[in-house]
């Protein structure tokens, strides 16, 4: 093998001639071959096959496939083998080959293109089989009775009497092995129906063409297709030869290209067995495909619909290929309607062809040249259901029978698509022939400027005119072909609605123009006459996952097709504002995501504010410690002669009750909208309120420790701790912390600060401390006046209980200290807001205690044991000591 494959190019083509004979030496094995130098005689041919001929001077082939089926003979091969009995009789291919007799007749009538030359045919039946395809192709090239010159046997010349030109086969897979043989000796064969794109191969297929556009360009049409009404998950169902596995293997790999997902890719086997097809009809189910392209045959899509009639299959929109697009065998029986009614599929364009239907129905058996035609009588009798011969299966013909009495596919020339493709074969043949026998001596194409002699064409030398043939027919459409032998391609997008009646009737809303130069213009559909499957007018979803709408994204399922996804909502701070999303964005850091997570909002604002929950709560709480020390100011105002007011130093308790009603407002300025000066505000005053409250309860305590030692005989203490020492000591003390606060504020004064996280959905506001330094040395100033002042209140809580306060001031300072000592870790740890209510709970709490430890038992004696309020009772403590 691997010295056959890599022989040059002259004797691989040698080769193929050989294994031509070899072919026909088992086919026909009672044929003995004769002397290589008689004339092409190696070659012979066989008249075991029936044939429909015509003489003239220059003789077409053609190849039709008149049969659907062949019934094989068993072979014992000990006699010679029965003829071949094709079955199934298929009345459209029938028509086909009556075009291509209408077209010669027509041709020769009007003598136009051919003066003086009478064009003739022999037409063969292939029944739908390679091998009778081939055994037709080798009599026509073997025929010793043609009416063409003889011809010389060399390197590509063909033997005496072969047929210039083949018009045919219509089957891919038949058109493969013919085109095989035919191209050894580069005989031109124009078919009219085979479509794979591997005959566009001019290496293997040299002499092959067609008016048949490439399945290429009908993947093309149907990728498109797929695309514009956005359909992702599509099932592909094949025939299992050249033309359904060809085009879709094409279609598989462009709709991946595309994006779009295959949901399964199933073979109809070509015994079409029910177990097989039941199977597809099962994996159709399980796929969740709503979509499905068969890319099949007429015959093998009706086996794969009658199973889906039988399995009660539904709900499915039906692509269709070319080959059953406007097939009549599935569009007339009334089982089909239901499961096809709405498919849609890609149509060669059609025609109205002129005199075509007279001429069809014409035949009769008693015309007077039915006898050479071998085909008529079985035709007749399936029409009919009568017999003409002496078989008494079918009841006898009564000879009344007319063609224009019945209404078939054969007689039907509404959709004149593949006949059309006949009509344009034979007349690119013929426009060949002219244009060979227009030929100018000395300008002729071949070697040496050599024209081709008339009276005997070479079929290799028709090649190559067929291939420059260039016109325009009587329809207005461009008959050419490109490099690989193929036509432009134009398809009718077509549409199965029912008729008022309860017909199908094939719809065109579109259709698909290669030779347009805008790639999106090709494509042209009226969407607005479609009616889908079930009677539908809106356009089915076949999706394997739904799209993901706004403000989700996909997140891919493993181990499944790229189309299969969950959709997943986009976090928080993120957002997608389109359909199926590939991911979120995540928003500015001044936005967040609103709820539906499809766009950016501005971030709420975050701050202790007058309105919320928390902040209306602490402002109550401060304005009660406020009024409560006006209460306890106006008790003390209504009793300030009595004993326990007078020996608590009057004036330092109210300047405390005073400094106290401050710390109790001073709260106030934490709540609210961060500003200039309230931050400024509320550190200052902070500070200062408190240190002058610390201050006063400091007095108070050197006051009562004083008074203790100066009662003392011989102590003259108290002297330098009057009220001018008392206002000199507080002042000072205040009047450090004025001047740390007024440095603060002219060095790095606090300010408003937005402080934005990336995880949150707010901006916090608060005021930055501009000075940490200047921070910590306020709350340092007041934590080291407060913890002299508990140590000295310490020193003097052994005094007499009836005359100082002693006690009192060291369990306030030890809630002050406790409630300070805890409020920087919840500070430093307390998130946007909830620092500052951390703050703003510290000031209360300390005030509170300052209120309740210091004055909330004077109170109680003044009002509630007004006969513990005399003189005596303070003193009698102090005399006993």
């Amino acid at each position: 093998m691997l010295q056959v494959w890599s022989m040059p190019r002259c004797w691989w083509r040698t080769a193929q001639v050989v294994c031509s004979i070899l072919w026909v030496s088992m086919l026909f094995p009672d044929k003995s071959f004769q002397d290589q130098n008689q004339h092409c005689d190696i070659i012979p041919g066989s008249m075991s096959l029936p044939v429909l001929e015509k003489r003239g001077d220059i003789i077409l082939g053609g190849l039709f496939s008149l049969h659907d089926m062949v019934m094989e003979p068993h072979l014992t091969f000990t006699t010679k083998p029965p003829p071949t009995q094709c079955t199934r009789f298929n009345f459209r291919t029938f028509r086909w080959m009556q075009t291509m007799i209408f077209a010669i007749e027509e041709i020769n009538r009007d003598g136009k293109l051919l003066p003086n030359i009478t064009l003739g045919y022999k037409i063969y039946d292939s029944c739908s089989s390679p091998h009778q395809a081939l055994k037709a192709a080798m009599e026509l090239m073997g025929s010793e009775d043609a009416s063409m010159p003889e011809g010389r046997l060399r390197g590509q010349s063909i033997c005496r009497g072969t047929v210039p030109a083949v018009i045919g086969d219509g089957g891919s897979t038949q058109s493969l092995v013919v085109a095989r043989f035919l191209g050894v000796f580069h005989v031109p064969q124009v078919s009219y129906f085979s479509s794979c794109a591997c005959l566009s191969d001019k290496k293997e297929f040299p002499a092959f063409l067609r008016t048949m556009p490439s399945d290429f360009f009908q993947v093309n049409a149907l990728v498109q297709l797929v695309k514009h009404f956005g359909w992702s998950w599509v099932g592909v169902i094949a025939g299992d030869d050249a033309y359904g596995r060809g085009g879709a293997n094409i279609f598989v790999n462009e709709v991946r290209q595309l994006g779009a997902c295959v949901a399964l890719h199933e073979i109809i086997p070509k015994n079409r067995a029910r177990k097989a097809i039941s199977s597809i009809i099962s994996n159709i189910r399980s796929s969740g495909a709503r979509v499905i392209l068969v890319f099949a045959v007429e015959q093998d899509a009706a086996a794969l619909f009658d199973e889906a009639l039988r399995e009660g299959l539904d709900g499915i929109q039906w692509l269709a290929s070319e080959a059953w697009s406007t097939a009549a065998v599935l569009s007339t029986p009334k089982k089909y309607r239901a499961i096809l009614q709405g498919s849609m599929g890609f149509a060669i364009h059609r025609v109205h062809i002129p005199g075509l239907q007279d001429f069809l129905l014409r035949l009769h058996p008693s015309s007077p040249d039915a006898s050479e035609d071998p085909f008529l009588i079985p035709f007749w009798e399936e029409v009919f259901q009568c017999s003409l011969g002496e078989r008494n299966v079918k009841l006898p013909c009564t000879g009344a029978e007319d063609l224009r009495t019945v209404a078939n596919i054969y007689s039907d020339v509404s959709q004149l698509r593949i006949s059309y493709n006949v009509y344009k074969a034979v007349y690119a043949i013929v426009y060949a022939l002219r244009s060979l026998g227009g030929c100018e001596d000395g300008k002729g194409p071949f070697a040496l400027q050599a024209c081709p002699d008339t009276h005997s064409i070479q079929p290799w030398q028709l090649l190559h005119y067929i291939k420059q043939v260039e016109y325009f027919n009587s329809f207005g459409d461009e008959i050419t072909f490109d490099k690989n032998g193929d036509p432009a391609a134009m398809y009718d997008l077509v549409n199965w609605q029912l008729k008022p009646s309860g017909g199908i009737q094939f719809v065109t809303i579109g259709k698909f123009d290669v030779t347009v130069g805008d790639r999106r213009q090709k494509l042209q559909i009226q969407s607005e006459d479609i009616v889908w499957n079930g009677n539908q007018t809106q356009v089915p979803l076949s999706v394997c996952s739904k799209v993901c709408p706004p403000g989700t994204r996909k997140a891919i399922r493993p181990n499944f097709p790229i189309c299969c996804y969950d959709c997943v909502v986009c976090t928080a701070g993120e957002i997608s504002n389109q359909s199926d999303a590939i991911e979120c964005v995540r928003c500015l850091p001044e936005f967040w995501s609103n709820g539906e997570r499809t766009a950016c909002i501005p971030k709420q604002m975050e701050f202790l504010s007058f309105s919320d929950t928390m902040g209306i709560t602490l402002m109550a709480i401060s304005l009660i410690g406020s009024l409560c020390t006006c209460a306890v100011f106006v008790v003390f105002s209504f009793h300030r002669t009595t004993p326990v007011v007078r020996a608590n130093n009057s004036e330092l308790s109210v300047l405390l009750l005073f400094s106290l009603t401050l710390c109790f407002l001073c709260s106030l300025t934490f709540i609210g909208r961060p500003s200039e000066w309230s931050c400024m505000l509320r550190r200052t005053a902070f500070g200062i309120t408190f240190v002058l409250c610390i201050s006063c309860i400091l007095g108070k305590t050197i006051v009562v420790l004083m008074a203790f030692k100066a009662s003392l005989p011989g102590s003259r203490v108290m002297k330098w701790f009057g009220p001018t020492q008392q206002k000199a000591i507080i002042s000072l003390c205040t009047l450090v912390q004025v001047l740390i606060c007024t440095a603060w504020l002219i060095m790095a004064p606090p300010t408003p600060r937005q402080l934005i996280p990336r995880e949150s959905a707010v901006v916090i506001l608060l005021c930055d401390e501009g000075s940490p330094v200047a921070f910590g040395l306020v709350l340092g100033y007041i934590g080291l006046l407060a913890c002299l002042c508990l140590l000295l209140a310490f020193l003097a809580r052994k005094l007499p209980d009836n005359f100082n306060e002693a006690r009192f001031i060291t369990f306030s300072m030890l809630i002050f200290c406790a409630v300070w000592v805890a409020f920087v870790p919840a500070y430093i740890s307390s998130p946007g807001k909830y620092s500052t209510v951390t703050e703003v709970f510290a000031i209360l709490a300390s005030s509170y205690g300052l209120l309740g430890c210091i004055f909330a038992p004077k109170c109680y004696l003044i009002l509630f044991k007004p006969e513990k309020n005399t003189r005596k009772h303070v003193m009698s403590r102090m005399d006993r000591f």
